[in-house]
């Protein structure tokens, strides 16, 4: 029995998801790190100087397991934490040079990882596959939103 085609594509976007995350992986691992801590430290890279909890919030991460992360990254030397002049609590995230350095020569390994998946694909099908994406995201968020606008209402 043939599924239905949103029910296709919903199945494909988790199976094809867990897929590439596993590949990551695996080739985050040749490099002596995490996909979990290349994304904290491509995050810091791009923005530099956050907070855990702004981290945390951005990354979808709970805020002890972001910690650990950060811990693990600290201990390689990898980033330093800071002591927040607004904040005494708190701690700015920075990526060491050597940090910086990893994250840049990654930069090289999620090119080739593209041109590896993504190689046979034309363009057009890749722009027609992003838009499509984009769609999917926003109906998602869209209806997280609702729902949780709904529960709120309801538990008042």
């Amino acid at each position: 029995m043939k599924r239905p085609l949103r029910r296709e594509l919903m199945f494909q976007l988790v199976e094809t998801s867990r897929l590439l995350r596993t590949y990551v992986e695996q080739r985050a691992r040749q490099h002596g790190t995490t996909r979990a801590q290349w994304g904290v430290m491509s995050r810091l890279r791009r923005q530099e100087g956050l907070n855990q909890a702004a981290l945390a919030e951005q990354m979808d991460l709970q805020p002890i397991s972001l910690a650990r992360l950060l811990d693990r990254l600290q201990s390689q030397d990898l980033i330093e934490r800071r002591e927040d002049p607004a904040d005494r609590r708190a701690y700015r995230l920075f990526l060491t040079p050597e940090g910086r350095e990893l994250v840049d020569d990654l930069d090289a390994v999620r090119t080739e990882i593209a041109h590896e998946v993504l190689g046979g694909v034309d363009e057009a099908a890749i722009f027609s596959a992003l838009e499509t994406l984009s769609a999917i995201r926003e109906q998602t968020r869209n209806r997280s939103e609702d729902k949780a606008s709904a529960s709120a209402g309801n538990a008042a």
